[in-house]
């Protein structure tokens, strides 16, 4: 005999009499056990990376007192941010790796929905900030001190975290609203946006589209900004007259650029229309790499092209094998 809909686990009902889900099953990478096993030691290792690595670009900023200016502030504000960023996905994955139900509450869910992509907006906003900086520092030397002091950086950050938190709340709120009455499977590792509209039981054409007009807004405005920093950028240095000059600009430069070419390029893969019909696989694939592959390499981007921070990480390196041998 069949179970009806008030005694599943995952429906519930409303005051109409139709079920409602209650809670989601995200599939994350659909494998058997033994594989499963071995994604979740991949992925666990690479997560301890990405912590260690971004931790020991935040200490290395906040113990060095020559690394207290703007550019090195942002820098380990972004490493923070990498941190949460990648503990909004990374350990319910991990959980979901070792668990038979792979379920997440519905407002779990929508948590995690929220917190994930105010994340990666801050990121968004964090980014165009450090091209900025370094327009100011290499186009405006003479006045970079004075405009750009350690008080407005970190103003400017409090200002990114703030109006990334305020971005996603309303659009959430009426997906929150849509009716969820079954199936309930997220072929995804994360709740994403793309995935919970398909789920909807009605066509929500309306939010669909805010949703993929306000990521859009995001991220063309600001890669646009940051391509017109750096392109004023470049046309400064080509004016260096000494190569080393324009070797130490380049190298300083070419860390930032890298790290936006690889999040911006699958962030525009990803979200310019959450419903655009990418492949499950596909989309999986794009969201793992600029939200745990990106977090893992960034600090080996920022730290092995820039002398002060080698300094400072060997430093704290030292520091930390003389503090173990007493």
């Amino acid at each position: 005999m069949s179970c009806p809909p008030s005694c599943l686990p995952s429906e519930a009902m409303n005051r109409s009499g139709v079920s409602t889900v209650t809670e989601f099953i995200l599939l994350s990478f659909p494998c058997s056990k033994e594989v499963q096993v071995i994604l979740f030691m991949l992925f666990l290792v690479s997560y301890i990376l990405t912590l260690m690595g971004n931790g020991a670009i935040v200490c290395a900023v906040k113990l060095d007192r020559r690394l207290h200016t703007p550019m090195y502030v942002l820098l380990a504000n972004f490493s923070f941010l990498e941190i949460c960023y990648v503990n909004t996905t990374i350990p319910s994955m991990l959980k979901n790796f070792l668990s038979e139900t792979k379920t997440i509450s519905f407002m779990a869910c929508f948590f995690q929905f929220y917190f994930f992509f105010s994340m990666g907006t801050t990121e968004t906003f964090l980014l165009p900030l450090m091209a900025f900086d370094r327009y100011l520092a290499i186009c405006q030397p003479l006045h970079y001190p004075v405009i750009m002091n350690n008080h407005l950086c970190m103003n400017l950050v409090a200002l990114c975290w703030v109006t990334a938190f305020l971005c996603y709340p309303i659009p959430i709120y009426f997906i929150t609203q849509l009716p969820f009455c079954g199936p309930n499977t997220i072929d995804h590792f994360v709740c994403d946006p793309g995935p919970l509209l398909a789920l909807s039981c009605i066509p929500a054409p309306g939010i669909e589209l805010s949703c993929s007009i306000l990521s859009s807004l995001i991220i063309f405005i600001t890669f646009f900004f940051i391509l017109g920093s750096y392109t004023l950028v470049l046309r400064a240095v080509l004016r260096v007259p000494s190569a080393a000059g324009r070797r130490k600009a380049f190298s300083t430069c070419g860390s930032h650029l890298a790290v936006v070419s690889l999040f911006y390029g699958s962030l525009m893969i990803m979200y310019i229309s959450p419903t655009s019909g990418n492949p499950g696989g596909i989309q999986k694939i794009v969201t793992l790499f600029y939200s745990s592959v990106t977090p893992l390499i960034n600090p080996l981007i920022y730290s092995l092209r820039n002398k002060d921070m080698k300094a400072a990480l060997r430093k704290i390196h030292m520091c930390t094998g003389i503090s173990q041998s007493k």
